[in-house]
């Protein structure tokens, strides 16, 4: 530990978090909350959290978080992004707590909160310093990349390559070579040798992501790589050791595509020695507001003073259904961050949603609730019912209990008019809460 001229003590809810003497006198009940999360396992390196009255004898080598008490909100950087000031003025606030969490998670680690998230993370943190493959399961943009950066970190290959395959941007005629190296002269157009990403990943960490779009007859070839721990460059008759620790990533239900014949079983059950699962971003609420406030911190211009993301603009933020996860949510926060321009603080005014995504089956049904044949007068109301209840549950991401909100009636309600729809025989798609 970095010496100080600041008196360091540990705080009650564990003895990961360094917090200075004064910091714990002055925003103990702040201090509390925030200490239960990032004294859980899985957090990573973590900064001083120090009092207003300690600046002048922290070591600027080591990252801080420095807490005051104002009546106004605010946030700054200094010292290069090592060190965060937050001003708070109700230390029982959500973006308070926000603020923090965001502040002490070092660049390029998870951003996490939520209860599960946090347990995930301390897993992986486990996880780490085996050399078992694993397998991260979830829906596109929930940072399964994140999660796997954080593994080869905490790993004792930390310090050799990190490299990261998206097996659907790859060219399915080139992605044998790209993978497993080639010979010069092994196909047109090979003019000089390619080592390959698993030759360049040697000693550390190859991220596969969206693995389930590998053609077949490459997995066979990625089954013996695992199982051999060498490749067969081609072109060449020989083949190459590589010690490599495999982390392979998925948006699509693995078991299901093997019972489609679209995914080996011997290469799946290869890869799921330890699953992890990272659930949609709207099914882990605790780690919204965080996650706000870190990408508003990545993508505030440097030059201009960082806004406050009111608690206002941050309940708006729990309520919506993410149904483009975290990128999503990064979108939504560039764009409050243009609309805020100057201003000290982000509200409700700033937030703008993305459009929810029509999915075929969505389509389909309002265009049927749209064009209603001719009928009882008891049809031409069910149908119009039914158009005003599924726009507005496309508009809320298919979030049954915001679409019941703004259309005034409970969730019972809605649900028992989605099943009536159904009998009726318009095709719904089905909700989420």
């Amino acid at each position: 530990m970095v010496k100080t001229g600041v008196k360091v003590m540990n705080s009650d809810c564990g003895d990961r978090l360094p917090i200075s003497g004064q910091a714990q006198a002055r925003h103990g009940a702040l201090i509390m909350r925030a200490a239960a999360v990032l004294n859980t396992p899985g957090m990573g390196p973590l900064p001083v959290l120090a009092d207003s009255t300690d600046v002048g004898a922290l070591d600027p080598r080591r990252p801080a978080v420095v807490l005051e008490r104002g009546a106004q909100p605010a946030l700054a950087r200094m010292a290069n992004g090592k060190r965060h000031v937050v001003r708070y003025a109700d230390p029982l606030s959500e973006s308070a707590l926000a603020a923090i969490i965001a502040c002490a998670t070092a660049p390029g680690m998870p951003i996490a909160a939520d209860p599960e998230t946090l347990s995930i993370l301390a897993l992986a943190e486990r996880l780490a310093v085996s050399d078992i493959p694993v397998l991260i399961n979830g829906p596109t943009g929930t940072g399964k990349e994140v999660l796997s950066r954080f593994i080869h970190a905490a790993s004792p290959r930390h310090d050799k390559p990190f490299i990261g395959v998206n097996c659907a941007a790859m060219p399915e005629t080139m992605l044998e070579a790209l993978l497993f190296g080639h010979q010069k002269g092994a196909f047109t157009g090979a003019s000089a040798a390619g080592e390959g990403f698993f030759r360049a990943a040697h000693g550390g960490t190859l991220l596969l992501d969206e693995i389930a779009e590998m053609p077949l007859s490459l997995q066979a070839k990625l089954l013996r790589a695992l199982q051999e721990g060498e490749v067969v460059p081609l072109g060449a008759t020989q083949p190459v050791k590589v010690d490599v620790r495999i982390i392979a990533c998925a948006n699509r239900d693995l078991p299901s595509e093997v019972e489609e014949g679209r995914f080996r079983a011997d290469l799946y059950y290869r890869l799921n020695v330890f699953p992890l699962t990272l659930r949609a971003l709207a099914e882990r609420p605790d780690d919204i507001a965080p996650l706000a406030f870190a990408l508003m911190m990545r993508h505030a211009p440097a030059d201009r003073p960082l806004p406050w993301l009111s608690d206002a603009a941050l309940a708006m933020l729990g309520c919506h259904g993410w149904p483009g996860n975290v990128r999503e949510l990064e979108n939504v926060v560039r764009r409050a961050l243009l609309l805020a321009g100057d201003q000290a603080e982000i509200g409700p005014e700033h937030i703008v949603f993305d459009r929810p995504a029509r999915s075929p089956a969505s389509d389909a049904a309002l265009a049927e609730v749209r064009a209603p044949q001719a009928g009882k007068l008891s049809n031409i109301v069910q149908l119009s019912e039914a158009r005003a209840i599924l726009a507005t549950l496309e508009a809320c991401g298919g979030s049954r209990v915001e679409a019941a909100r703004q259309l005034g009636i409970s969730e019972r309600t809605l649900r028992y008019r989605l099943a009536s729809f159904r009998e009726a025989g318009i095709a719904v798609a089905g909700g989420r809460r």
